[in-house]
C-alpha cells in the first residue's frame, strides 16, 4: 500500500489556481481575471475564459475607463466557450468575485451550483444576486503560487 504525507490539494484549489493561469493571458491593462467552469465532480473542465477585446481585434483595452474598458469579460469568454448543455450541473472558478453583467449571464448558463472566488470585486451586488437564485458563492483563500 502506497502511503504519501504530502497533503492533496483540494480539487477548489487547483481549479482557482488554474483560474489564476488563464487570467496571465489577459490583455487588460487595469484587472487580468480567469475563469474556470467543471462538472461538479470535478472531473470535467468544461470551459475557460480570461479576460480581453474579442477574437481578431487588437490585444488591449479600447478606452481607460476602469469598469468600461471595452474588454470582454473572462466569465463571459467561459460561458461562450462552455457548450454543455443547461441540464448539465456546474461550478464556477473566478480571479474575482463576479460583476452583476457576469452573475447573470452565470445564471442564464443554466445550473451553476456554486461560484467560487479568489479576490473581492469593487462592486459586491453579484453576490446577493447570485444567493438570490440558489448559487451558493464562497471566496476561497487560496495561497497565489
Amino acid at each position: 500500500m502506497c502511503k504519501s504525507n504530502n497533503k492533496r490539494p483540494s480539487f477548489e484549489s487547483i481549479y482557482l489556481r488554474l483560474a489564476r493561469e488563464l487570467s496571465r493571458r489577459s490583455t487588460c491593462k487595469r484587472l487580468q481575471v480567469g475563469t474556470v467552469i467543471t462538472s461538479t465532480d470535478y472531473r470535467k473542465v468544461l470551459a475557460v475564459g480570461y479576460n480581453g477585446n474579442a477574437t481578431g481585434l487588437p490585444n488591449t483595452c479600447d478606452r481607460e475607463e476602469p469598469g468600461n474598458c471595452g474588454c470582454l469579460h473572462s466569465e463571459e469568454n467561459a460561458v461562450i466557450n462552455c457548450d454543455a448543455p443547461r441540464h448539465i450541473e456546474k461550478i464556477v472558478f473566478v480571479t474575482h468575485l463576479p460583476c452583476v453583467a457576469c452573475a447573470k449571464r452565470l445564471i442564464n448558463l443554466g445550473n451553476v451550483k456554486t461560484v467560487y472566488y479568489g479576490e473581492d470585486y469593487r462592486l459586491r451586488d453579484s453576490e446577493q444576486l447570485l444567493q438570490s437564485v440558489g448559487i451558493k458563492v464562497e471566496r476561497l483563500d487560496v495561497a497565489a503560487t
